[in-house]
């Protein structure tokens, strides 16, 4: 463990003045890095990425949700309140079905540069690549 630790830290205590100065000045604020921290948190649970993932194929209602990952309508529901709430998802009603798609495009860009991220590693992750718009 000792040993692990010599690649996270340097070894030597030395602040390099300029470096620190051009990196504050354009720092995000503490606001900006919460609201980043929870949309990461949001994504960081597999119920919600599946949801995500079949939503990028089609806009779909609660219930063929449900049935597409195998979960419960409510827990599908739940899942969604989050989505809405970080602002992932949109809905439309028609009639008394509400139908799901993904707010916008920049979900589809997380996805995709998680994917290519994950691919450098992970041969499964390239696979769904194309999937993605």
């Amino acid at each position: 463990m000792a040993n692990e630790d010599r690649f996270d830290r340097c070894e030597i205590s030395c602040i390099h003045e300029e470096a620190v100065a051009a990196v504050k000045q354009t720092m995000i604020s503490d606001d900006e890095a919460q609201s980043l921290a929870d949309i990461f948190k949001t994504l960081a649970d597999r119920t919600r990425v599946k949801m995500l993932f079949a939503l990028m194929q089609k806009e779909l209602c609660v219930c063929d949700l449900a049935a597409v990952i195998g979960a419960s309508e409510s827990s599908v529901s739940h899942q969604l309140r989050i989505l809405r709430t970080n602002k992932l998802v949109r809905f439309r009603r028609d009639g008394k079905i509400l139908y799901y798609s993904l707010a916008d495009d920049h979900v589809i860009t997380l996805f995709r540069q998680a994917l290519e991220h994950a691919s450098h590693d992970e041969a499964w992750a390239a696979q769904f690549l194309d999937l993605i718009k």
